[in-house]
């Protein structure tokens, strides 16, 4: 079955907006496993509006799935805090500066040798390496030259076109990972998928491993709770 695992950025979002520590992070990561989740994804950014570093070292102490730090490696700091933690996997997302989300990936044909430099790095220390890349076979297979273990396809395009046409929005998916497949690489996933469009994603989307889902998962969850929230995603994610 794919994994599920549950970004935690907006419980920080939401700590953050008041100060103090209500919602705790650590206890709501904590929680997300004991409810099910197979992994506990965050995304530290350089103005740490809402994961911030000091998180990333109270999280990895404690919590028992698997660790997925998402960011962007051309900030040193973020290497720094990778490094430093060694999670089970880095996602390498090409974040600007103060971008609100992520809202693109890599061209790993513009940026193969750099990125190549990069997943060395990281596998150098026992940290499988996943890129951040739209469903663009060219750019999977760009992806594959640069030593990486796995990808993750972004998955907006699909989000925003699945009420109109299921078809056509899982179209270059499902191409995408067909060529993740040819070249050998493990398939991620991750933006804007919720209980309306995952079900879809999941079958029809060959080898995908993983699912990170925050938004939408934390949203759902103020209506429906976190344990009832996750057992109805992860009961969307079985084969």
């Amino acid at each position: 079955m794919t994994k599920l695992s549950v970004n935690i950025n907006k419980i920080a979002t939401l700590r953050n907006s008041r100060g103090g520590n209500v919602p705790n992070v650590l206890s709501a990561a904590l929680a997300c496993e004991r409810f099910g989740a197979e992994g506990i994804t965050v995304h530290p950014r350089p103005d740490e509006r809402h994961i911030r570093y000091q998180d990333v070292y109270d999280l990895k102490a404690e919590i028992s799935t698997e660790f997925n730090i998402e960011g962007n490696c051309e900030e040193q700091k973020f290497i720094d805090l990778v490094l430093a933690n060694k999670p089970t996997q880095v996602t390498l997302v090409p974040d600007a500066l103060n971008q609100i989300t992520s809202n693109h990936g890599w061209d790993t044909v513009k940026h193969r040798v750099y990125l190549q430099d990069m997943v060395k790095l990281f596998k150098d220390q026992g940290i499988r390496v996943s890129i951040f890349v739209d469903p663009d076979e060219d750019m999977v297979e760009a992806a594959a030259e640069t030593g990486t273990d796995r990808i993750e396809l972004y998955t907006e395009a699909y989000a925003a076109e699945f009420g109109f046409d299921s078809e056509k929005a899982i179209e270059p998916y499902y191409k995408a990972a067909k060529k993740a497949q040819e070249v050998g690489l493990g398939l991620n996933a991750g933006h804007d998928l919720d209980l309306n469009n995952l079900k879809y994603f999941n079958e029809h989307i060959p080898g995908l491993l993983e699912v990170s889902i925050g938004h939408a998962l934390i949203a759902d969850a103020l209506y429906l709770g976190l344990e009832e929230t996750i057992k109805r995603y992860l009961a969307a994610l079985k084969a």
